[in-house]
């Protein structure tokens, strides 16, 4: 016999847990230094990055809010002397790769949703055989939400499907409009991947160390130099190290706030 909190709206009505977290008391001055003064770096230094810090910075990239837990994200920190020379060249030789101690691509995935839902299960088992209880709306979640929302089909089939009875069901009530199509999807992956890479950056800067996300470079080499998979997408790939003079171009420019901060 179902759970009556099975029956429950898991976005409207949060479920109970015996679970809490206290927050620390955080230094927000040291906070907005780091901020500040993360810059691109586009020269370094020869100063090697310690293993420990970038192992710090990787961990803490994990850590950066995702869709649904799912996790769609891959770090490839380069550190094969031949592909690590493959990949200066594929991001066009620029000099924030060339003088770079570390190299990290940071890659989204958008077929990996399936075997994270099925680890969150896992998870959730686990759990209740150690005596945690699950709440049933979360178990609902990734049983059966997520496969609906995420699930494409063959030829992208479902998702065509999905357009359609969202934008009938659109009409009458509020509903979730994507993801209904691959490209739905790579920017769902791409989005979460990001949020990553803002995480790596400020754990570098936070210890001492500079980073420059890149752009520019040629995708598809950088695809085989890692044998990536069809459902990867590249996001950006990442430098590390320690600025050297003059490897800062400038000052920081930022436009005045009211061209992008809006109040409504």
């Amino acid at each position: 016999m179902p759970s009556p909190d099975s029956k429950k709206n898991i976005f409207t009505e949060p479920p109970k847990f015996d679970y809490d977290e206290s927050a620390p008391i955080i230094d927000a001055e040291e906070f907005f230094k780091v901020i500040r003064s993360r810059r691109s770096v586009r020269v370094y230094s020869n100063d090697p990055v310690p293993e420990s810090v970038m192992r710090r910075a990787l961990d803490a990239a994990l850590l950066a809010p995702n869709s649904s837990n799912l996790q769609c994200w891959e770090f490839y920190w380069v550190k094969n002397p031949e592909k690590k020379a493959k990949l200066v060249e594929a991001c066009l030789s620029q000099s924030a790769a060339k003088t770079a101690q570390e190299l990290v691509v940071a890659v989204a995935r958008t077929s990996t949703w399936n075997w994270a839902r099925k680890e969150m299960l896992k998870l959730f088992d686990s759990n209740e055989k150690g005596g945690s209880k699950v709440p049933a709306p979360a178990r609902a979640y990734y049983e059966k939400l997520v496969p609906y929302v995420y699930c494409q089909g063959p030829l992208g089939i479902w998702g065509l499907v999905k357009k359609g009875i969202v934008w009938s069901v659109g009409w009458f009530r509020v509903i979730p409009r994507e993801p209904t199509s691959k490209t739905h999807l790579k920017i769902w992956a791409v989005k979460t991947t990001a949020l990553a890479c803002e995480n790596l950056m400020l754990a570098l800067r936070a210890q001492g160390f500079d980073s420059c996300p890149m752009e520019g470079y040629d995708s598809a080499r950088v695809r085989r130099i890692l044998n990536l998979s069809c459902d990867a997408v590249p996001v950006m790939v990442i430098s590390a190290g320690k600025r050297a003079k003059g490897g800062i171009y400038g000052p920081q420019i930022r436009f005045p706030s009211e061209h992008f901060i809006k109040e409504v």
